[in-house]
């Protein structure tokens, strides 16, 4: 016998909402799909935004300076007004001032990096981000897979022409969270391997800032060229930090999860790198089994990276550590890291090439920030002022 609190809450409320398209309709099924059969009409979607105050006007005074030339001052007060910047996604001129804008915060968060831990990036590099809480649901030991991926290509290969990249993560742990925890030293692990790596200098950096807060996130969020949304799909509600990154022009590279979609539906799915099983494909694969030897044996690359993890390669010290990590992933793949590898594997190589051509690159990135209005706090508070609280602003 115990007390469900999520149910006593439906009860209680008048409306309850999903934060995102997604994440509504998987209430509506499976959580409170029972309470939805008898109350039908009170799970209701306000997808949840961002306060353009801080996550652009004042982490990002560059390129709100160069938006308001652009667009005029109003847009500080109305975000719909920043899609007149549009059309400036085909002019060369603004897209060269949009990229120095963004170089400058690139610059910025190098020196931050290099004064807090002593590691040299490259500004001109791509700045892969990946910047949230740790869990296994957020998939950022699949990043950190990819990246050893990358590592033993280049390695392989050092005379291809490959991307430089700087991989950037930060992020906190639940304190009981061991899963978590050893992910973070994971990261940490391969980062120092890298780093020191001569044959990968100036293609591959790993970063894995300490501390993180809204403080620090306010100087990577500028930054960040490639936005990792990468969450198993049906497991986020709807994440925030796909939306400050969009909005201060990174492109996202993610799955059909959380408020992904209804970012792909204003950006354009052809300004994005989406990839990877849709959340009624992770339900069927649940379903069939999670044991993931055989989508293991099947990719050769995700094979010789789980190898190298397995028997210690990036922890000579304690060549056992992940063992059981990856243990966990052959038999009880939960979160669709190993079936999804070889996808976000090929969608990173696509971001490369994308990179390598600054025009497009730089017009994807225009597109992004002049089509995030929508996602402002202040239409999601007005959404539920005027259907669900009844209200309109000046009544008291």
């Amino acid at each position: 016998r115990r007390v469900r609190m999520g149910h006593l809450a439906f009860l209680g409320s008048r409306r309850v909402n999903g934060v995102s398209a997604l994440h509504t309709e998987l209430m509506r099924k499976t959580v409170f799909g029972s309470l939805n059969a008898i109350y039908p009409d009170r799970i209701v979607n306000k997808t949840n935004g961002i306060t353009f105050r801080r996550w652009l006007y004042q982490a990002n005074p560059g390129l709100t300076s160069l938006i308001v030339d652009a667009v005029g001052p109003q847009v500080l007060d109305d975000t719909a007004r920043l899609a007149a910047l549009t059309p400036l996604a085909d002019d060369a001129s603004f897209r060269d001032r949009f990229r120095e804008a963004r170089r400058a915060n690139k610059v910025a968060l190098a020196r931050l990096v290099a004064d807090r831990l002593g590691i040299g990036v490259d500004p001109e590099a791509m700045f892969d981000v990946h910047i949230k809480r740790i869990h296994e649901y957020k998939r950022q030991l699949l990043n950190i897979l990819e990246t050893i991926a990358y590592y033993n290509a280049v390695r392989a290969q050092p005379t291809h022409s490959w991307v430089p990249r700087v991989k950037i993560f930060a992020g906190k742990a639940a304190a009981g969270y061991q899963q978590a925890k050893l992910v973070i030293k994971l990261a940490n692990d391969v980062a120092r391997i890298v780093n020191r790596d001569p044959v990968v200098r100036g293609r591959l950096k790993v970063v894995f800032l300490p501390n993180y807060n809204v403080s620090l996130a306010e100087a990577i969020i500028p930054a960040a060229d490639l936005s990792e949304q990468i969450s198993t799909a049906g497991m986020e509600a709807s994440g925030t930090g796909n939306m400050k990154l969009a909005l201060n022009g990174a492109l996202t590279i993610g799955t059909l999860d959380g408020a992904n979609i209804e970012i792909r539906d204003h950006v354009g799915a052809e300004n994005m790198l989406i990839f990877g099983l849709t959340a009624d494909q992770v339900a069927e694969r649940r379903a069939a089994g999670i044991d993931a030897t055989a989508a293991i044996a099947a990719s050769s690359v995700l094979a010789d990276v789980l190898s190298a993890v397995e028997t210690g390669v990036f922890s000579p010290e304690d060549r056992g550590r992940y063992r059981g990590l990856v243990e966990n992933l052959r038999h009880h793949d939960h979160f669709m890291v190993t079936a999804d590898f070889d996808a976000y594997w090929a969608t990173q190589r696509a971001a490369g090439t994308l990179w390598q051509d600054r025009g497009a690159w730089d017009r994807k990135a225009i597109l992004n920030t002049a089509r995030m209005g929508w996602f402002s706090a202040d239409r999601a508070i007005m959404d539920y002022a005027r259907n669900i609280w009844g209200a309109e602003p000046g009544q008291r």
